[in-house]
């Protein structure tokens, strides 16, 4: 039995694997994370840890596992390689860990044409062909994090309140709102079109993060939700590993 972590910007989530099936535990704010969330967990052989967070949170939580556990946390790097998916970063390092492992879960589900559109904090794409080569992505500002924006940059849109989403907007919270989550499908359309043509034929389009729900919304492509990517990612690699 394996303890999966995967710690984004806002969250930490937690899985356990057993080979065949992930139990999945919870999902808890980085300010909430107690150890105690692991004392019902049975005994594990092995703790893997995907993090894009501080390293004084990766302290905390390797602390949490060595007390809990009895056994330090193995915090996962990205790789050039790994599990048939190529990176495209000359510095591979640089690719954050959790897109690398959601294009290792993506191409471990199917191997064919995948494109990983992650609305969390920021919101990332990433295209990867049939044979496991990562073509290269883009990064953009979540919804969320470009409303924090235009209300903290600008004098007269701060104090504007939560809106709806509409084609055309007559008040300014709806513009606000609009706006910033049709951008992020308009990217997201953008970029399907994109890896259309440079694969020579259409890929699959998986969202994740804590904003996929609402993005699907507003996508026209067919698509599938998988809010546990980087978990799968993660197991994937253990087993590859072992």
């Amino acid at each position: 039995m394996k303890l999966l972590v995967d710690i984004g910007n806002t969250r930490l989530k937690w899985a356990l694997w057993d080979g065949k099936d992930l139990r999945f535990g919870a999902a808890e704010a980085h300010a909430d994370f107690s150890a105690a969330a692991w004392q019902e967990s049975p005994a594990v052989d092995s703790v893997w840890v995907a993090s894009v967070a501080s390293a004084a949170l990766n302290e905390r939580v390797d602390a949490a596992v060595r007390r809990r556990f009895g056994r330090a946390a193995r915090f996962v790097q990205t790789r050039a390689h790994a599990c048939g998916v190529h990176n495209a970063y000359p510095q591979p390092e640089r690719l954050g860990v959790d897109r690398f492992l959601a294009l290792v879960a993506a191409h471990a589900q199917a191997r064919e044409p995948t494109i990983v559109v992650s609305c969390g904090t920021a919101l990332t794409l990433d295209a990867l062909a049939a044979d496991g080569t990562h073509l290269g992505g883009l990064i953009a500002a979540s919804p969320d994090l470009a409303l924090a924006a235009l209300r903290g940059g600008t004098a007269n849109l701060g104090a504007a309140a939560a809106g709806r989403i509409v084609e055309f907007a007559d008040n300014t919270a709806d513009a606000m709102e609009s706006g910033t989550w049709l951008a992020a499908a308009a990217l997201a359309e953008r970029f399907v079109e994109r890896t259309a043509k440079r694969l020579g034929s259409a890929a699959a389009l998986v969202l994740t993060g804590g904003g996929a729900a609402r993005l699907s919304d507003l996508l026209p492509t067919p698509h599938r939700i998988d809010a546990e990517l980087v978990l799968r990612g993660l197991a994937a690699l253990a087993d590859d590993d072992a």
